[in-house]
């Protein structure tokens, strides 16, 4: 590349210098310093243009597409710290939520138990006083078998003993008999 600039250098070089009267021009490109140096300030003016009508829009554009870039980065970032903060606000709201719903079934269990053994007491004391309503009803139904019983066999005792005898006594000079007998036999039996 140094070579080719350097060959163009002397070809404007040779192309600038006057050729001697007389002496005939060589033949091939020939290169003129002051319309080379118009066209550098040709170039030169067209950026200068193009970079005031051109590049200044674009840059303004771009520094508005760095800006908004910038404040979607900082609004991401203020998201992300939100919804940390929210996530960790759910979880204090989560954990409270599980300690009270804990709370709640520990205080129903509680209630529960304390329900069951309240019946369980209660079913015991009904079950106490069938017990006794039921030994009661036993032994007024057995004082009164005994009774029947003690009834019936006076008066078959009665029947064997007149027969027995011959002679008859009356009924409650025998019933008095048989009942005296049969308090022997149960102090005897006890």
């Amino acid at each position: 590349m140094q070579h080719m600039m350097h060959a163009i250098i002397q070809a404007a070089i040779r192309a600038a210098e006057v050729p001697e009267p007389g002496v005939p021009a060589e033949a091939g490109i020939s290169f003129n310093l002051f319309w080379i140096l118009v066209s550098a300030a040709n170039f030169g003016f067209f950026i200068l243009v193009l970079r005031a009508v051109a590049l200044g829009p674009v840059m303004k554009m771009l520094d508005e597409r760095r800006e908004r870039i910038e404040r979607g980065l900082r609004d991401a970032a203020e998201a992300m710290i939100a919804k940390s903060r929210a996530e960790e606000a759910a979880g204090v709201a989560l954990a409270d939520a599980r300690r009270e719903s804990n709370e709640i079934r520990a205080n129903a269990d509680k209630a529960a138990a304390q329900i069951r053994d309240e019946q369980v007491a209660t079913l015991k004391a009904e079950l106490d006083r069938m017990r006794v309503d039921a030994t009661k009803e036993i032994e007024a139904a057995r004082v009164s078998a005994l009774a029947a019983i003690r009834s019936e066999v006076a008066d078959l005792a009665i029947g064997a003993a007149t027969k027995v005898v011959g002679s008859s006594m009356d009924g409650d000079r025998q019933r008095a008999l048989v009942g005296e007998f049969l308090d022997e036999q149960s102090k005897k039996g006890n």
